[in-house]
């Protein structure tokens, strides 16, 4: 028969072990519950990131990807696990980051921001506003990247600054070209009477001459031999070539409200793809180095409203500018051509003149539209062909136009006028 200490310790020894066991017990539910609130945080904070529109990047200082949200999936077309530990710059050739800058970043610790950064996403120009975020997690120092597109908003807030430059310059021009056309009037009618004057086949003229002993067609003969008739007609071109200045110029000054007429784009595409297939034949005659025409246009689509002469003088300005940026080009194009498309895009045209040419600096794209800004020789253009080209689109036909390009890789003009019946 046991002894009663053994019974008391048998006692002591069984209620410790069921202690220990319901100790054990109550940690693995402590840890279970744990880690549901951490799975449930996890979860919460990994669809708190998916859901928001930015792209969100996590990168470590050597650039390589740790984790991304589902707006990065959507526009890479690529998951998680098929990224996760390789480079940035190999999954998003597009983006504007600079190896060197991420890590500068990172090494300094200061969050880095920047806006309205352009870059290619395949032919189209986009804009995004990129931050980048340095952090330290278990690993290392890493850096949140946050990528948001910004393309509607800078292209709203470019064509809201080009209308108000449109506004001021639109009276600046009227006003100069009232002040120039007088004295040019003059030059052109003096020009024209010293011809008349000195003509031996008017009768006042050889009156005179008899009344003053001179031989009319000797005078006409040394004016001639002296080329003072050559520079006559220099000065007449010159005036006419000014008289056509001021009259674009006047383009900016004059109302909206003039008589408009049903318009089917697809024949101001013909005739002005005619007229530009002949001035391309005239520059180039042996046809090396002429564009190819590529024409994608909709028969169907319905006509928009406005002056079928505007609107030809808008593409013709287009396809002339895309002719003479193959000429004047430094660098050879294989293969150069301009495309010309035409589709329906909602309720409105959308008409695109593109090549691929050798495009524009960004600082060059910024100021095409302005009045004189030209990039041509002397000569060869005045600066007023696009900005008149503008005033067509937006003022007389309440259309839109945008133009897209980047050095070597070609320039594309998005035209938009609203159709009718839509």
């Amino acid at each position: 028969m046991p002894s009663l200490p053994g019974v008391f310790l048998s006692l002591f020894l069984l209620a410790l072990l069921f202690a220990s066991l319901g100790y054990a017990v109550h940690l693995r539910a402590q840890a279970r519950l744990q880690r549901q609130a951490l799975e449930a945080a996890e979860n919460f904070t990994a669809h708190l990131i998916d859901a928001l529109p930015s792209l969100l990047i996590v990168v470590s200082d050597e650039g390589h990807i740790s984790h991304w949200n589902r707006a990065a999936e959507h526009e890479t077309g690529l998951t998680l696990d098929a990224v996760r530990g390789r480079a940035l710059s190999d999954i998003c050739t597009w983006l504007p980051i600079e190896a060197g800058k991420l890590r500068s970043v990172i090494k300094a610790g200061i969050p880095y921001l920047s806006e309205n950064l352009l870059y290619k996403d395949g032919d189209t120009s986009r804009y995004c506003d990129l931050g980048i975020y340095p952090f330290r997690d278990i690993d290392g120092k890493s850096a949140v990247i946050r990528i948001d597109d910004v393309t509607p908003r800078v292209r709203m807030e470019n064509m809201m600054i080009q209308n108000e430059k449109m506004l001021s310059l639109g009276e600046l021009a009227a006003g100069m070209a009232h002040e120039i056309n007088n004295p040019l009037s003059a030059i052109l009618h003096g020009v024209q009477n010293i011809h008349r004057r000195t003509a031996p086949g008017f009768d006042a003229n050889q009156r005179e001459a008899e009344r003053l002993n001179l031989n009319l067609m000797d005078v006409h003969t040394y004016l001639e031999r002296r080329n003072i008739f050559r520079m006559l007609d220099d000065m007449r071109d010159a005036g006419e070539r000014s008289a056509r200045i001021v009259t674009n110029m006047l383009e900016f000054s004059r109302s909206s409200g003039r008589k408009q007429t049903q318009v089917r784009l697809q024949q101001v595409i013909e005739h002005s793809l005619d007229l530009s297939q002949k001035l391309a034949t005239l520059s180039a005659p042996d046809e090396r180095g002429q564009p190819a025409f590529k024409i994608d246009v909709d028969a169907g689509l319905a006509p928009v409203r406005g002056s079928a002469v505007e609107l030809q003088q808008v593409v013709l300005n287009l396809l002339s500018n895309a002719l003479q940026a193959f000429e004047q080009s430094t660098e050879t194009v294989a293969q150069p051509e301009i495309r010309v498309a035409l589709k329906r895009e909602g309720n409105r045209a959308l008409l695109s003149v593109a090549d691929n040419g050798p495009g524009m600096e960004d600082e060059v794209r910024r100021h095409i539209f302005e009045p004189f800004y030209t990039t041509k020789d002397v000569g060869k253009g005045t600066g007023l062909g696009l900005s008149v080209s503008y005033f067509i689109i937006t003022e007389h036909h309440g259309g839109t136009i945008e133009v897209e390009s980047a050095p070597g890789m070609g320039s594309c003009f998005n035209i938009r006028l609203p159709l009718m019946g839509a």
